[in-house]
């Protein structure tokens, strides 16, 4: 794409130079982990972003303007998410798809708020984000509090009269999934027998794996990203255990599959419908697989955040953020995973976490719990 640009922490500069020499069209932004631990999710954001915006441009952009696309790269780091907000506020840019970790996404709405930015995030799922009374802040997912209790009633009745242990990874997704998803085990009756953390980027999870055995768990449940849980899931085979894993909407990329190998065999986790199975998505998964792309994960989400805006956009008759926000909260939007509308925080008023299955060739499907 000839409007694309690259935002790392060195390359500010260039931001200016391609506002001006793209000063007839609109810059929107896409922030997530472009590199680093995360960057498939990073991957799948900049790929839903990029066809978002040439399907928009196809069709004659929004307002009359033709849209350039600048990426930002946060690594999954709250630090340089800042910077990566701070840089998009300063070029004036008025809509960022973004972040995927709510680590970043957190610290980035604030940045962005004070400088004028209107940011929907496809993938941030803790509460805090939409909980702050931020005037900008919006998300086309679900929050921890909805995903941890369809995880903690799969649990309860699939797991009855088991051992579970819960671990997570201290970031502001993990242990916030974690703890929502022992508040509904708890709710249910359920009491776990171990609650445990451990450090993002961790690779050695012996001394965990070995008290999982001592207590006999049978799911252990965790709070945290793809990588961890797939090292968790062959050092568990490799001591012979068959303990179960499950996890959120972090373990839907196939990089996960590849970190497991077979051994990744009957993983759980929970995440939206498949959106590459909804009829509002069919002509835009054909586009993307004609570009031997697979949209998973948070592709789809990605350009439904950029769809809400436009249509907002062309609804308020302008970019003006703070006008587009209130369009986006009055409204009613047509995506590609389906109709949205919003709440006054700025959170989706239809939430449907499912839960899936992997299986030994790699792939996940949706399962249906027992008992409900």
């Amino acid at each position: 794409m000839k409007s694309l640009k690259f935002i790392g922490l060195a390359l500010g500069a260039s931001l200016a130079l391609s506002t001006a020499a793209l000063a007839q069209d609109t810059p929107i932004g896409v922030a997530g982990p472009m590199t680093g631990g995360e960057s498939a999710f990073g991957r799948q954001m900049k790929n839903g972003a990029e066809q978002a915006v040439a399907d928009l441009n196809a069709a004659g952009g929004v307002l009359g303007k033709k849209l350039s696309l600048q990426v930002g790269d946060d690594a999954c780091d709250p630090k340089q998410a800042r910077s990566v907000a701070e840089k998009f506020a300063s070029a004036k840019i008025p809509f960022v798809a973004g972040h995927y970790c709510s680590s970043s996404s957190i610290p980035a709405s604030e940045a962005y708020a004070e400088g004028n930015v209107l940011q929907i995030t496809p993938a941030s799922t803790n509460p805090v984000f939409t909980e702050r009374k931020l005037w900008n802040v919006a998300r086309v997912c679900g929050r921890d509090d909805q995903q941890g209790a369809i995880a903690g009633d799969y649990i309860a009745k699939n797991f009855k009269g088991k051992n579970v242990a819960i671990l997570h990874d201290k970031t502001t997704y993990g242990k916030g999934l974690a703890d929502e998803t022992k508040k509904a085990l708890n709710k249910a009756g359920v009491t776990e027998k171990m609650f445990e953390s451990y450090n993002k980027g961790d690779k050695d999870f012996t001394a965990i794996v070995s008290r999982m055995k001592r207590d006999n768990i049978d799911l252990v449940y965790v709070g945290g990203y793809h990588q961890e849980s797939g090292l968790l899931v062959r050092q568990m085979r490799d001591q012979g255990m068959k303990t179960a894993l499950m996890a959120g909407d972090a373990l839907a990329d196939k990089e996960f599959a590849s970190i497991t190998g077979p051994a990744g065999e009957g993983t759980l986790f929970t995440f939206g419908p498949d959106p590459r199975n909804k009829p509002t998505a069919k002509a835009i998964v054909e586009k993307f697989k004609a570009k031997g792309i697979d949209p998973e994960g948070y592709t789809l989400y990605t350009y439904a955040a950029i769809q809400v805006w436009a249509q907002a956009a062309a609804k308020a008759g302008t970019i003006d953020p703070k006008k587009v926000m209130a369009a986006i909260k009055a409204g009613t939007w047509d995506t590609v995973i389906g109709k949205i509308s919003y709440d006054a925080k700025g959170d989706i008023k239809v939430i449907d976490y499912v839960v899936y299955k992997w299986d030994a060739k790699g792939n996940y499907a949706e399962i249906k719990a027992k008992g409900s």
